[in-house]
């Protein structure tokens, strides 16, 4: 199945693929809040995509992916990271993938252009549901944050008054 061999070329090519999706968002004005995420952290990040994307699209469940997204949201908003600059990190995450499998598709028939885009449509899924719940994630901490700060405030006003 072309989609399964195309999902194992991106994982040999990880750390490859890691680096220069690393590099684009780091130089990239659409992602400059990302600058307050230690660049290693980002680098990890892509890399445990690209290394376990058979794990993310064939055995991770729906609530799975629902936790660790929810986490990572909450902490780029712990972060300091502007919504929009988070998000469009993880579409260049996704454009960076489908430009690597148009380059190494191989699809000389039908039925290997159908596995490529079998495997296109189940990225276009999981990035979907990660932005979803990145979203949720940051806008849970984003009210947490918003919340504590209200309480200092009125904590402070009851010590003054």
């Amino acid at each position: 199945m072309l989609a399964g061999r195309l999902v194992r070329l991106i994982e040999k090519h990880s750390e490859q693929l890691s680096r220069e999706l690393s590099e684009k968002v780091w130089n990239s004005p659409h992602c400059s809040d990302l600058h307050k995420v230690p660049p290693d952290e980002l680098r990890h990040r892509a890399s445990e995509i690209y290394q376990n994307l058979n794990n993310w699209l064939m055995e991770k469940t729906e609530s799975e992916i629902e936790q660790r997204y929810i986490e990572l949201g909450a902490r780029r908003a712990g972060q300091g990271v502007a919504y929009s600059h988070f998000l469009w990190a993880i579409t260049e995450t996704k454009a960076h993938v489908f430009a690597f499998i148009q380059r190494e598709g191989l699809s000389d028939s039908a039925v290997e252009l159908h596995g490529e885009l079998e495997l296109m449509y189940l990225l276009g899924k999981f990035f979907d549901r990660a932005l979803y719940y990145t979203a949720v994630g940051y806008e849970r901490e984003r009210a947490r944050i918003g919340e504590n700060l209200k309480r200092r405030k009125d904590d402070m006003q009851k010590t003054f008054l």
